[in-house]
C-alpha cells in the first residue's frame, strides 16, 4: 500500500521534512516513489514553512494512497493557505 507521509531529514535538533509518497513497508527515511513537497517546522520569518504540490497529493489519494496523521495536518494547512 502507498502512504503519504513525512520523511525526516536535516541535522540533529534541526528537523526538516519531505512530504513523500512511499510504500508503507519502507523505512521512514528510506526510498520513496515521489516527493510531493516539504515542511520546515523551524522556519524563521521570511522563509517558506511549507511547499506542497496539492494536485499530486490529490492524485495519489485518488489511486488509493493513505495519508499519515501528521501528513494530513500539513496538507490541510497547505490547502487553507492556498485558498487565502
Amino acid at each position: 500500500m502507498v502512504s503519504i507521509r513525512l520523511a525526516r531529514s536535516g541535522a540533529k535538533k534541526r528537523p526538516f521534512y519531505h512530504l513523500v509518497a512511499a510504500d508503507s513497508r519502507r523505512a521512514r527515511g528510506g526510498r520513496y516513489i515521489e516527493r510531493l513537497g516539504f515542511y520546515n517546522p523551524l522556519a524563521v520569518e521570511g522563509t517558506e514553512e511549507q511547499r506542497i504540490d496539492i494536485e499530486r497529493v490529490d492524485y495519489w489519494i485518488s489511486v488509493g494512497a493513505q495519508l499519515s496523521d501528521r501528513a494530513a495536518k500539513v496538507v490541510d494547512a497547505a490547502r487553507k493557505g492556498a485558498s487565502a
